[in-house]
């Protein structure tokens, strides 16, 4: 039993070391998390431009886009994030995004989303045709 007790000391001994080298010193001080982490994501760069910022130059779009379902979709949920196009307009010409991948992505159809929310088998609904040759994207109506 002795030897049995001194393995298991030995283990627990080991396990606060090793815990102690690995776990960041000011992990749990906020709750479960490491406080550190936020000032490393605040020196990423930033991606995303923001909804004011896409709204301020293209009103047009946003207008239509506010009469339409896609009212409450952020304009960078489908164009990805501009950031880099808001503070270098002239030389960064964001590309149009491939409509029948991007619409696909939520409205294909799959039994998990909301029975209001409108899906469609992409194959059979439009034979192929891009999505944008019958719907506005910005106000999907026909």
């Amino acid at each position: 039993m002795v030897r049995v007790a001194l393995v298991l000391a030995a283990g627990v001994v080991l396990f606060l070391v090793v815990r102690n080298m690995v776990v960041p010193k000011d992990f749990g001080r906020y709750g479960h998390f490491r406080p550190e982490a936020l000032a490393v994501i605040r020196a990423h760069p930033v991606a995303f431009a923001g909804q004011g910022t896409c709204v301020a130059c293209h009103d047009d779009q946003a207008k239509e886009r506010a009469a339409g379902k896609h009212a409450h979709v952020a304009c960078e949920a489908c164009h990805g994030p501009q950031a880099a196009h808001v503070a270098d307009i002239a030389n960064v010409k964001p590309a149009l995004p491939d409509v029948a991948t991007l619409c696909a992505r939520c409205h294909e159809q799959n039994a998990a989303k909301p029975k209001g929310f409108p899906q469609v088998v992409t194959a059979e609904h439009s034979g192929g045709v891009a999505c944008n040759t019958c719907h506005k994207p910005h106000n999907p109506q026909i």
